[in-house]
């Protein structure tokens, strides 16, 4: 194993002097590997956190592009990336490269898929959670089991915020903590930044303490791991820490029935006429009424019956069904289709 350089001696000294990293920490975090999904809001704090930090090598997975809404409170992004439209994946990676040329990062312009998930998190000590819809965290849970590697969990919408480490085999997985006869009906229905905003305050604790875990990971220092569920509410200031405990009939990590990864529980996604994209939902059941009060704030010409809804976000229109299909109409890209769903009705 190679010695830490005088150089880095130097550029991450406050942090070898933390007693909880040290000399040996800072090489292991040196030779070490991450991969993260989504370069949003969270993405992108724990992205250069990690970076300035000094992670040997990241990998960044993200579908989406940079808009002006994002400056807001995604941090490694800048006017002239929103007027660009640059991939946030290839705006990340330039970011990062000025600001710690010595991590190896690496942006991906695409989108995890069942098909791709094994490739593109394969080979890696560590799944980072940047996402915004639980769709795609749950095929990260599957996928994290099925190579035994561990990930951290983490969500941020409006003041409010929570994350939780999960080791395959040792603690609850994310299944464990969302599926169920009593959650199974919320997943699909909740709040998301597109339609009640977000707080950058808010990000930066999750992300902070998200790090955190990575960090303890990557250093060999598991032993200092919270193996809990941490909420915050930066605007109530209230702080929970909640012990989540292994469901012994997990369909993840105890039957190890991996249906997301398997493509079995996703959406199947087909063109639909000229220039749309249908969205067929399974076992899925959604208020409209519900769905229409909260997309008010962000949505334009709402309309909705006891079948659909429709409502448009330019320049797209989208109509929603209450089983949960929805057609989207505005673009033929399967990607943007699942970006909207994702972003409006919460996949």
């Amino acid at each position: 194993m190679r010695r830490v350089t005088p150089e880095q001696l130097e550029k991450y000294s406050r942090q070898i002097l933390f007693a909880g990293i040290g000399e040996q920490g800072q090489k292991n975090l040196l030779e070490s590997s991450a991969v993260l999904v989504g370069c949003g809001a969270l993405g992108t704090a724990v992205a250069n956190l990690l970076v300035r930090a000094g992670l040997g090598r990241l990998r960044i997975i993200d579908r989406d592009f940079v808009e002006p809404s994002n400056l807001q409170r995604q941090t490694l992004f800048d006017e002239s990336d929103a007027r660009d439209s640059l991939p946030k994946a290839v705006a990340a990676e330039r970011r990062l490269h000025a600001i710690n040329s010595g991590v190896a990062v690496e942006g991906v312009v695409g989108d995890l898929t069942s098909k791709n998930a094994a490739e593109l998190l394969g080979h890696f000590p560590l799944i980072l959670d940047g996402t915004d819809n639980f769709e795609t965290r749950l095929l990260m849970n599957d996928a994290a089991l099925s190579l035994g590697i561990p990930w951290i969990y983490a969500a941020v919408v409006g003041s409010y915020g929570l994350t939780m480490t999960i080791r395959p085999g040792q603690t609850a997985c994310l299944a464990c903590l969302l599926e169920g006869e009593d959650k199974s009906a919320a997943i699909g229905t909740e709040e998301t930044c597109d339609t009640v905003g977000v707080l950058q305050a808010a990000v930066g604790v999750i992300a902070s303490i998200e790090t955190a875990e990575a960090m303890k990971l990557l250093a060999g220092k598991s032993e200092a791991l919270n193996d809990r569920l941490i909420a915050f509410d930066v605007w109530s200031g209230k702080f929970q820490s909640m012990r989540v405990a292994r469901n012994p009939d997990c369909r993840a990590c105890a039957r190890r029935e991996f249906r997301y990864l398997h493509g079995d529980a996703q959406p199947h996604i087909t063109m639909c006429g000229r220039d749309s994209v249908q969205i067929h939902e399974r076992s899925r059941r959604l208020n409209l009424g519900e769905l229409g009060r909260r997309l008010a704030p962000a949505a334009a010409e709402i309309r909705h019956n006891d079948f659909l809804l429709r409502f448009r976000v330019e320049p797209y229109e989208l109509t929603v069904f209450a089983d949960g299909r929805a057609i989207i109409k505005g673009t033929k890209d399967p990607a943007v289709a699942r970006s909207l769903y994702a972003r409006y009705i919460g996949a």
